[in-house]
């Protein structure tokens, strides 16, 4: 019985197994990786027509257009599947549902043991941002992101010199080249099909890139958290709430202290607003360095050795979803529970 799981179409897996690594190794051999360019913003897929304004769709837009798609279909999977398992009294879901149900009761145990009553409300947001996090920073393992795209003219010292075209594979050297070698200029066009325009520089845009590399969403994510929990404060003390920040019922009747208390309230404020920043460049941050990671490790050891740093990713990934979101379930919880006098029973 164990042997007929080890096997596809009658060959054991380890065959397989030795069959990829020698096809990975002739493709590295046939078509060279390069280091590709890394820049921090997003790459638009046509820098020279923005859609409307000043916005152009970029590669992270699609990645994060994938990552919701993903989520629906895992809704409806989940759905579906616990249907099915209610209509016949077993009330086990097995697969990915079972996973996520696991996971969602963790996460809800977690809320429950440190939100209270407020459990409810809290959430939501916990399992959302840990969910959509997950799905968004897995991308990174998904073959082709990163890596597949589209050859755009690179400007001036930026992108790789194009020394060789045939049909439709261009041989790329010498990273961060100037595109006044060989008499190109910014505006020259090359067709790659015909083999036309030796010397010119060009730079790969990706199809997709992982969205948590994107500090625009990293940034407007940490604003929703953040913004969130002063709601969640606001509607649990009300306008008491902001005495947090802003303490100045100490100014007369007890001076020294009250100018203490006030100084104490403005580092409040300080510490709320740090923590937009100290949100999206952790996140940001851990994710962007492991895509140059496996980059660089695909570069200099194409076959094989990136497999190990694609499971440190997968850790990464899942410990940076779940940080990010626990941290907003502690904050918001933290804003829920009052402050000295105005502390309430939580």
């Amino acid at each position: 019985m164990n042997q007929k799981k080890d096997r596809i179409l009658g060959i054991p897996n380890r065959y397989y197994v030795l069959l990829f690594i020698i096809l990975g190794f002739l493709a590295a051999r046939l078509y060279p990786p390069i280091l590709p360019h890394i820049q921090l913003p997003p790459e638009a897929y046509n820098p020279e027509q923005p859609l409307f304004g000043n916005f152009y769709w970029t590669n992270t837009l699609t990645a994060m257009v994938i990552a919701d798609i993903i989520i629906l279909l895992l809704a409806l999977i989940v759905r579906r599947v616990v249907k099915k398992v209610e209509k016949d009294g077993t009330l086990i879901p097995l697969g990915i549902t079972g996973a996520i149900e696991a996971l969602l009761e963790i996460i809800y145990n977690l809320t429950e043991s440190t939100a209270g009553k407020w459990t409810k409300r809290i959430f939501p947001f916990f399992a959302t941002i840990t969910l959509f996090l997950l799905i968004v920073n897995w991308t990174e393992l998904i073959p082709g992101v990163d890596s597949v795209g589209i050859l755009h003219q690179a400007k001036v010292g930026q992108g790789y010199r194009v020394e060789q075209l045939t049909a439709n594979i261009a041989t790329l050297v010498k990273p961060e080249c100037a595109l006044t070698e060989a008499g190109a200029t910014q505006t020259d066009t090359t067709n790659l099909n015909t083999g036309e325009g030796r010397g010119r520089c060009y730079e790969l845009v990706p199809y997709v890139r992982v969205l948590s590399t994107d500090l625009n969403f990293t940034v407007a994510l940490a604003l929703v958290s953040v913004f969130m929990t002063q709601v969640f404060g606001v509607q649990s003390l009300g306008g008491a709430y902001f005495l947090k920040f802003f303490n100045v019922k100490g100014f007369f009747s007890r001076p020294i202290f009250g100018i203490i208390d006030f100084g104490v309230g403005l580092l409040e404020l300080i510490s709320e607003i740090s923590k937009i920043l100290s949100f999206s460049f952790r996140l940001f941050g851990n994710i962007f360095a492991g895509s140059v990671l496996l980059f660089v490790i695909g570069t200099l050891v194409p076959v094989l050795a990136q497999s190990v740093f694609l499971m440190l990713e997968f850790f990464v990934g899942l410990i940076q979803a779940v940080v990010f979101g626990m941290l907003t379930m502690v904050f918001m919880s933290q804003a829920t529970a009052g402050h000295g006098e105005h502390a309430e029973g939580h």
